[in-house]
């Protein structure tokens, strides 16, 4: 079976251009697309129905830089072990800590300057961070990367917390 990359006849690298990436989408789709199928057996409807979803599927990982990161350590043999391998350098979990005291003092404060220095501060680290991993990935430095998408992994959760904090207290 055709990987995200092939479907899209784009290269298996981090860096894609997301112009292409649309393009690319846009043409799998017109060819798959269910509306186009309405006239055709009901085998025909589902594996339309099936493609289009897969294109869908592999347009939304391709498009997000955390999952295409995950998604091309996985290509390459490595298991992320998300749910068991959560051993971090110490300045990032020292770091995580003091992130977490200074949500939970903004959020009792309702201090939504505070709440918005932590979220751009957490910005300019997932975007370093994905800069790093996408150095790794295309340097074939799967292991390094996969690491690095653990990582990164925690930030977009506590990017997800932030942004929860946000919204309670803006609501």
């Amino acid at each position: 079976m055709q990987n995200h990359f092939e479907l899209f006849q784009l290269p298996q690298r981090f860096d894609i251009d997301p112009g292409a990436l649309d393009k690319a989408y846009r043409e799998v789709q017109n060819r798959v697309h269910p509306d186009k199928f309405t006239n055709a057996t009901d085998t025909e409807k589902r594996v339309a129905m099936q493609w289009a979803t897969r294109a869908n599927e592999a347009y939304q990982t391709l498009k997000s830089p955390f999952k295409r990161a995950a998604y091309l350590c996985e290509l390459n043999g490595i298991d992320l072990q998300t749910e068991s391998n959560t051993a971090m350098p110490r300045e990032f979990l020292m770091q995580q800590m003091e992130w977490r005291e200074a949500l939970e003092e903004a959020k009792a404060t309702r201090d939504i300057g505070a709440l918005e220095s932590l979220e751009a501060e957490l910005r300019k680290v997932r975007l370093a961070e994905l800069d790093q991993i996408g150095a790794w990935l295309d340097a074939r430095d799967f292991e390094a990367a996969a690491k690095g998408v653990r990582q990164l992994m925690f930030l977009e959760k506590f990017g997800n917390e932030v942004h929860a904090v946000f919204e309670k207290l803006e609501g």
